[in-house]
């Protein structure tokens, strides 16, 4: 254990120097900054509020159901909320559905599944919970021309053992890749984080894309027109490929949070849930 913590500690001392500096999304002015912890803290976050109280969900690895896990869900995304609602989107290797737990404001607890479209990737990267709390947009991963809409489960679709049913999509008007986390800013307006590697989407690595609607969702699809407001902020002790997760926009007082995981040996050490306002 000596050994390998002083070789981690000689890599990050020899990335140090290196590191790229924090970006500002354009319109978007990173105004600081928390640690984010990699088991519980690296999927995505969601700002809660009940009651007049608002508090911060995070996942992780470490925030996975064990009960959930022995069943075989492996992967948790960015969580979603909205009226009191809380929900987690699940996933597990097999192709046979896709999980959402949703939380209601008293605190209860549902699990809805939803089966699998045959075109649907399995990936269940995001819940975002549509203003007016009827509608769920969701997420897959890879290369996309769309977004998912399902009825909000626990709200609109009120049976856990009812199959959660696809209700219509988002268009969107040029595609988009490896989106890790969507959050409404007004009922026809998103901002998504992408974790796209590639940069030949948009012009540049992990872009801050917004996705503005035809309509407010619903049961009929919808136009989603996409631009990008440019790379999110990158910023280490060590350089190397950054992972953009998850988002959230609290509306409260118009502050952005985005996780942005570090590379290498500073992923434990200085990976980011950065706050960002409109300038």
């Amino acid at each position: 254990m000596r050994r390998m913590l002083v070789a981690a500690l000689a890599a990050l001392a020899a990335a140090i120097g290196s590191a790229p500096v924090a970006t500002a999304a354009d319109g978007w002015q990173p105004i600081g900054s928390d640690r984010a912890r990699p088991l519980d803290e690296s999927q995505g976050l969601a700002s809660v509020e009940r009651g007049g109280t608002v508090t911060f969900r995070y996942t992780g690895v470490g925030t996975i159901d064990p009960a959930l896990a022995a069943q075989g869900w492996n992967h948790i995304g960015d969580p979603g909320a909205g009226g009191g609602y809380y929900v987690e989107p699940y996933q597990r290797d097999d192709r046979g559905a896709k999980l959402y737990r949703v939380e209601a404001p008293d605190g209860t607890r549902a699990d809805y599944r939803h089966r699998l479209e045959p075109w649907e990737a399995p990936n269940n990267s995001f819940a975002a919970v549509a203003p007016g709390t009827r509608w769920l947009v969701t997420g897959e991963w890879g290369t996309m021309d769309r977004l998912l809409v399902l009825p909000m489960p626990g709200v609109a679709m009120t049976d856990p053992n009812a199959d959660l049913p696809l209700a219509s999509a988002i268009r969107l008007d040029r595609p988009v890749r490896d989106v890790q986390g969507c959050d409404f800013v007004t009922a026809t307006r998103l901002l998504c984080s992408s974790d796209d590697p590639d940069g030949s989407l948009f012009g540049t690595t992990k872009p801050l894309l917004q996705v503005d609607l035809s309509a407010p969702v619903g049961d009929g699809d919808v136009t989603g027109t996409v631009v990008s407001l440019g790379q999110l902020p990158l910023q280490s002790a060590c350089s190397g490929e950054f992972e953009a997760e998850g988002i959230d926009y609290d509306e409260r007082d118009g502050t952005l949070r985005v996780v942005v995981l570090s590379p290498g040996v500073c992923l434990a050490i200085d990976s980011k849930t950065w706050r960002l306002r409109r300038g």
